[in-house]
This record gives C-alpha cells, structure tokens and sequence, in this order.
C-alpha cells in the first residue's frame, strides 16, 4: 500500500469540514487544523483548504518526517499504523508506543538493547524493530501492530475519563481507529 494510498483512505475517514464545539484543537478541513495548516504556509480560511495542500501536509510532516516511510520498508502495516495514530494524536506519541513496545518485546534485552524513549526514530529504532522482525518474523509485524492500537484505546479511554467532553468522540476513535 503506498502513503497516497493511505491518505487518501485517511481523507475519506476525516471528512471534509469539521467544527466540533467539544474538539479542542477546533476546525478542521479533510482532519487538517488551522494550526497546522498555517505552520505548513496555507494562509486561506480552513474552510477552503484543498485536498491537494491537505495530502502534501500529511506526507510531508506526518509520514517522512517522523521517519514512517523508513518503517514502511521493513514493515508495512505497523507503519500504516503509526502513521494514522500519528496523524490522530501527535507523531511523537505514535513513536513512543512503538519504542514502548519494543521494549517490552525485547525479551528482558536478550534480542536487541531497551531503547530510550526519546519519541524519535533514529539508528537504534530502525535497529530495534529489524532485530525484532528477524527474531520473531513476519508473525512478529502483526504483533507491534496491536500493541501500538492497544496503547492507543488506553489512551483514548484516558483521555476521555480525564475531559468528559472528549466522550463526544470516544466510540469513534476506538470504532475507527483501533482494530
């Protein structure tokens, strides 16, 4: 599946223009936010944001760079993965639960050393997650995938528990978001 393939299907899932009274981070257009349009160079009202700015915004700054293309080549899905929770709750969170994972995968550090959670992924991460694969094999893949969408309901249910407004949006993120 290539990254136009999965923008295009996030494109779908977002919707066109949103302004959710409860939605903290307010309009949005195609799951794109003022903020982060105007800190990509779009100067127009988000109302009017086109598909074409919004998909360059999403392989620019969600996929290439958080290094999610470089996962791609060695794991497929799980970059699928991270690049839609990356897209929902921030790059660096959708790092941190594949470093998480990982760790708590690595068999007490007798398949690769525990990684520093920094959020980043760099040399030791890429190495990880090869070191990983190699010792659990494809099956492996599957696994970080649901660890990374376990960490991500936690954390939506969290979420919710903390600002009831959120509760508006639960049922959806763990319906659309969670596998």
């Amino acid at each position: 599946m290539t990254i136009r393939t999965l923008i295009d299907q996030l494109i779908d899932r977002e919707g066109g223009y949103v302004d959710h009274p409860a939605d903290r981070g307010g309009a949005t257009r195609w799951g794109i936010t003022a903020a982060v349009a105007r800190a990509n160079g779009y100067q127009g009202a988000i109302r009017d944001l086109p598909q074409a700015v919004a998909a360059d915004i999403y392989e620019r700054v969600y996929w290439q760079a958080p290094g999610f293309d470089q996962v791609a080549t060695r794991a497929p899905a799980l970059a699928a993965e991270l690049f839609d929770t990356g897209v929902n709750m921030g790059t660096a969170t959708a790092i941190g639960f594949l470093q998480r994972a990982l760790n708590a995968l690595n068999r007490d550090a007798r398949d690769y050393p525990d990684l520093a959670l920094d959020r980043t992924i760099g040399a030791r991460t890429l190495a990880a997650l090869d070191a990983f694969l190699a010792h659990r094999g494809r099956g492996g893949e599957a696994v970080l995938v649901k660890a990374v969408d376990a960490l991500q309901g936690e954390r939506y249910l969290s979420l919710a528990e903390r600002r009831p407004a959120d509760e508006a949006f639960l049922y959806g993120w763990l319906a659309g978001r969670v596998a």
